[in-house]
């Protein structure tokens, strides 16, 4: 089985996951970054697709929402895996993790994912430090990537590799 991770990382956490994943995953796996590589890939050549991006003010980026919004037929046809990361927990993240991805994508995926977060601080420009400083008190980096949801995740997928 082929798949293909497509995401955006706006301060690396999301690149990082995505390196966890492409670790964990089996068969062959394609990471394209909607931030650098602008010719999106034929889906077409893939059995299964996952899709993460981080929240940024609420949402998650405009490039993921966009693949979503031309692709969104096609995904569902797919073998599909839904992934956030974000800095809420619970119920917050629960709901980030729900505006972020259409109803009928979350119902059909396979594998769906909260991961927790990072904030980068140093990589960050001056208005968003402003505003994780306003909003949440941050004004150093912090990290609360959650490495088991992450292994889980990549159990279910790959588990449905295997019975596929």
């Amino acid at each position: 089985m082929k798949s293909l991770i497509v995401y955006c990382s706006s301060h690396g956490t999301t690149e990082k996951v995505v390196g966890v994943l492409n670790e964990k995953l089996t068969g062959e796996v394609v990471s394209v970054d909607l931030n650098h590589d602008k010719n999106i890939v034929d889906l077409k050549e893939f059995d299964a697709v996952i899709i993460g991006g981080s929240i940024h003010a609420g949402m998650i980026q405009r490039r993921i929402k966009r693949f979503i919004q031309t692709h969104h037929e096609e995904l569902l046809g797919k073998e599909l895996g839904l992934f956030l990361v974000c800095m809420r927990e619970g119920e917050m993240a629960v709901e980030q993790f729900n505006n972020a991805f259409p109803q009928d994508l979350r119902k059909n995926g396979v594998a769906l994912g909260l991961f927790g977060g990072e904030f980068i601080v140093s990589k960050m420009n001056f208005f968003e430090r402003q505003v994780v400083k306003k909003v949440d008190g941050i004004t150093s980096d912090q990290s609360r990537l959650d490495l088991e949801a992450i292994s889980e995740f990549a159990s279910r997928f790959n588990n449905l590799k295997i019975n596929a």
